[in-house]
C-alpha cells in the first residue's frame, strides 16, 4: 500500500475477512482523506456490504489493520462506533415504525448524553435540559434535510423516500466525523434519487463530514465522488478520480455487462 495522504480520516491496510473457505475479502488497502466523498463499488458479491460491515465493527478481519483519525477501529465495539464519531445508514431502513420522525432522530443523540440513567429516571433538572437540548438538534437535523414538516409524524406512515431523510438526520444528529452512507437511493423513483444525491453532496460539501459511500447507481457516484473503489470477488480493482475508473478496462471488464452504467 502506497504511504496514507497525510490527514487521512481512514485507512484501511492489508484487509482480509474469510468466512470458513469463502474469501469475502482479500488484500484490501486504501485511505480515505478527511473531508473527502468516497464511493465504493462494484458487481453484486464484490465484497461491499462486507467492507461497511467490518468499518461498523459486525464483523472483524481476519487479518490486517483500520485506523481511523490515527485510532485503532479494531480495538472499539460496535456500540462504542456512535461516541467516537462514526455514523451509518443502511439499505434497510433502521427506523422505529410507531415513533415520531423527531423521536427517531433523538434516538441518535443518545451517545452524546451526559445524565445518568437515575437523572433521566428521575427527571432532574438536569436530564429535562439535556433532553430539550436534543430535541433541539434533532429538530435542526430534520430541517437540514428538508423533513422538518413531518417531525411529529409516525416514521412508519411517512413515504419512504422521507423515510430516507430521517434516516440521514439521525446520523447528522450524531454529529459524526464520518459517515457510512449503504446505497442511499436504493428503491427510489428518479426525482428521489436525484434530491437525495443533491443531499448527500451539499452535506459533504457545507459539513466537511468524511463520507463513505456504497452505492449502485453509478450516476449518483460519478456525480458525487472525488475517488472510487472497485472491488470484484472481494479484492481491489482500481481506485481513483470517477474519470479514471470510467475509463479503466479493468474495472469495465468487472462489470461485464453493466459497462452503461458505467458511462452515464
Amino acid at each position: 500500500m502506497k504511504p496514507p495522504a497525510a490527514g487521512a480520516a481512514l485507512v484501511v491496510d492489508g484487509l482480509d475477512l474469510r468466512f470458513g473457505a469463502v474469501q469475502a475479502l482479500s488484500e484490501l488497502s486504501f485511505d480515505v482523506r478527511s473531508g473527502e466523498l468516497f464511493a465504493v463499488i462494484g458487481p453484486n458479491g464484490a465484497g461491499k456490504s462486507s467492507l461497511f460491515n467490518l468499518l461498523s465493527r459486525t464483523y472483524h478481519p481476519t487479518r490486517g489493520r483500520i485506523t481511523y483519525f490515527g485510532r485503532d477501529l479494531l480495538a472499539l465495539r460496535a456500540h462504542q462506533l456512535a461516541g467516537a464519531g462514526i455514523a451509518r445508514t443502511f439499505q434497510n431502513l433502521g427506523l422505529f415504525g410507531p415513533l415520531t420522525a423527531l423521536d427517531n432522530v433523538v434516538i441518535g443523540r443518545t451517545s452524546l448524553g451526559r445524565s445518568g440513567i437515575v437523572s433521566s429516571g428521575l427527571r432532574l433538572p438536569r436530564a429535562r435540559r439535556e433532553d430539550r437540548e436534543h430535541r433541539a438538534a434533532a429538530l435542526e437535523a430534520l430541517r437540514t434535510v428538508g423533513a422538518a414538516d413531518v417531525a411529529d409524524r409516525p416514521v412508519g406512515l411517512l413515504p419512504y423516500g422521507v423515510q430516507k431523510r430521517v434516516e440521514i438526520a439521525r446520523a447528522l444528529a450524531m454529529q459524526p466525523k464520518l459517515l457510512l452512507l449503504d446505497e442511499p437511493v436504493a428503491g427510489m423513483s428518479r426525482d428521489e434519487r436525484s434530491s437525495i444525491a443533491e443531499l448527500v453532496g451539499r452535506l459533504n460539501r457545507e459539513r466537511g463530514i468524511t463520507t463513505m459511500l456504497v452505492e449502485h447507481d453509478m450516476g449518483v457516484v460519478m456525480g458525487l465522488a472525488t475517488r472510487v473503489l472497485v472491488l470484484d470477488f472481494g479484492r481491489p480493482v482500481a481506485i481513483g478520480t470517477p474519470a479514471e475508473i470510467q475509463a479503466n478496462p479493468e474495472v469495465i471488464r468487472a462489470y461485464l455487462g453493466e459497462t452503461a452504467e458505467l458511462s452515464r
